[in-house]
This record gives structure tokens, sequence and C-alpha cells, in this order.
């Protein structure tokens, strides 16, 4: 098999890859007694684990050509649900992490099929959804709960070989989702769908229900963050998750997903997290204003996107020349 270093560069798993060890490699000399150290790091992906966790339902979505700007809601109100019930009403752990879990999947459930079966546009829906839900996390949390059971704690508090149980949910979610997206048949009727929608449904993939499952999914992703993060900060807030939605799409897309669709993998998504994780880090340790991040953020999403469309652009313009060469009037 001949190596192909430009087939390899166009990888965007591995080209992101190699950007955050040259990142890293930098700010290690440039902060060598801060930046690379074992507190720093782990700091950094106990920061960025809930949002990745998110991102891995966010870049099915985008490989099946949708997309949920509720997510960040949905962590709120999944870990106020089940903070509200332990805290007014004494309900037990399990119990109240399953509701929590259970509002998550509603939610996606209702997202699911107003977009798949009454045909709401996925930006208009999950916007909505996104203010709802928010509502409904600032009716349960108010300013915030607090005093909760420390087996509820222990869930997002607990140290495994020195590092927090969140890091821990992170990488086992990513193993596990990356061999279901890049393995199974049914995850991989995400990457038809995503493609050619129409092609997808007259091939006898049951489109419909598929893209519901694919919202529950990132919801049930979603609600699984909210109560890891209400857990290991030992309170609930209505505030929490904001912005979270912007910061996981574009995570995503500089992992290799499209906006178009039909492309994408789960190491990308957690790539690109810990690649926004580390943008983070640098402009915390450079003193760079909190405003000034936000446009930083901002800026990197525009360029995301921007990358995307001409990727995109490309492979169009390479799929015509291969018509054309074949001799297919297009």
């Amino acid at each position: 098999m001949r190596f192909d270093i430009n087939q390899l560069m166009r990888d965007r798993v591995f080209t992101l890859l190699v950007t955050i060890l040259v990142m890293s490699a930098v700010a290690s000399i440039i902060w060598p007694d801060k930046f690379l150290t074992f507190n720093n790091l782990s700091m950094v992906l106990l920061n960025l684990s809930i949002e990745a966790i998110v991102a891995i339902g966010m870049m099915i979505l985008l490989i099946s050509g949708a997309f949920d700007l509720s997510v960040g809601s949905v962590v709120a109100f999944s870990g106020g649900l089940a903070g509200y019930l332990m805290y007014y009403y004494g309900v037990y752990v399990p119990v109240a992490i399953l509701a929590g879990m259970g509002g998550a999947i509603l939610i996606g459930l209702i997202n699911g099929y107003l977009v798949a079966k009454v045909g709401i546009n996925p930006l208009i829906q999950t916007l909505a959804m996104m203010g709802i839900v928010r509502g409904f996390a600032l009716m349960l949390s108010g300013a915030g709960i607090q005093n909760f059971p420390d087996s509820f704690n222990a869930i997002g508090q607990t140290m495994i070989l020195g590092i927090q149980s969140p890091i821990w949910f992170m990488a086992v979610l990513g193993v596990v989702f990356g061999i279901l997206v890049s393995k199974t048949v049914f995850f991989r009727k995400y990457y038809f769908i995503g493609g050619n929608e129409k092609a997808a449904e007259l091939s006898g993939i049951r489109v419909k229900k598929m893209k519901i499952i694919s919202f529950v999914i990132i919801s049930a992703l979603a609600g699984l963050a909210g109560i890891l993060l209400v857990s290991r900060l030992g309170a609930a807030m209505s505030t929490l998750g904001k912005g979270m939605e912007l910061r996981v799409i574009t995570a995503v897309i500089l992992g290799g997903a499209s906006l178009m669709g039909g492309q994408g993998k789960i190491a990308g998504a957690i790539l690109g997290v810990i690649f926004m994780g580390l943008v983070s880090n640098i402009m915390i340790m450079s003193r760079v204003s909190g405003y000034w991040q936000d446009i930083v953020l901002g800026g990197i999403l525009i360029l995301a996107v921007w990358t995307d469309i001409i990727i995109q652009k490309r492979a169009g313009m390479a799929s015509k020349e291969i018509v054309r060469k074949i001799g297919l009037k297009i």
C-alpha cells in the first residue's frame, strides 16, 4: 500500500492532531513551569470533558446533516431537575439522575419528531427549544441549588488514578461511540443520510426514524453532561451550559464535520474540543482579556465554517472533473 502524504494532509483529524501537538510544544517552551504540568493538563481536560461528551452527540447529528442549538440549555435543565428533586423532595440519587436523563431524552424526542416528522428546520426548532428549556432550567434552579448528597457529588468528583471522573466518562464514551460510528451498520447509515437524504430513503433506510434517534442521542449525552457538571460543581445553576452549543459546533467542524453532512469522526470531535480548550488555556496564561477570548473563539468559528465551505467547493469541483473525464455530460 503506497503512502500518500497529500491524502494524509487532507485528513482533518490528522492535521488537527498535528496542530495540537505544535501548540503544546510552543506553549511548553514559553511557559515551561506552567503549561506542561500534570495539574494544568488535567485541569484543561476536566474543563473540556463536559463539552467533549456533548460534542460526541453533535458529531453524529452533523454527520446526518443536522445540528442542535438546545444542548447547552439541556445541560442546565437535566442537572437542575436532578438537583431540584434531591434538594426539595429528598428523592434518592439514582431516581433523580434517571429523572434528569429522562427529561433530556424527552427533549430530544420532541426535537427529533418536529424536525423529522413535521418538517421544521433544525435551526428554528432547536433555537426555540433552547429558550424554552433555559426557561425551565431557571424555574428549577433559580439562583442556584447546593447541598446535595455526598453520593451524588462523588459521581463527578471521584479521582481515579489521579484523574477526575468526568475525564474518564469522556474517554470511555469517546472510545465506545468511536467504534460504533466507524464499525456498526446502524451508525454508518448516518453518513448516507447526510450525504444524500433522498437516496438514503430510496435505498430503504428509515431516515425519519434515524433522525429522531440522533436527536435523542445528543440530548441524552447533554443530559449526562449536565448531571456530571452539577455533580462536579456540587451546585445546580440555570446559567450552566450557556454558549456551549456554539463552542461544541465549532469544535466539531474543526474536527472534520461538515455543515452539509456526510462526514466526520468521533476522534475529530474530541480533538476539536481539546483544541478549543488549549486555545482558552493559552489565552489565560497569556493574560488575554475575557472579552478578547470571546472574540478569538468567535473568529475560530468563522474560520472553521469558511474552511468547511472551501473544502466542499473543492470536493464539488473534483467530482465534476471526474465526471468530465469519464465522458459524462453534466
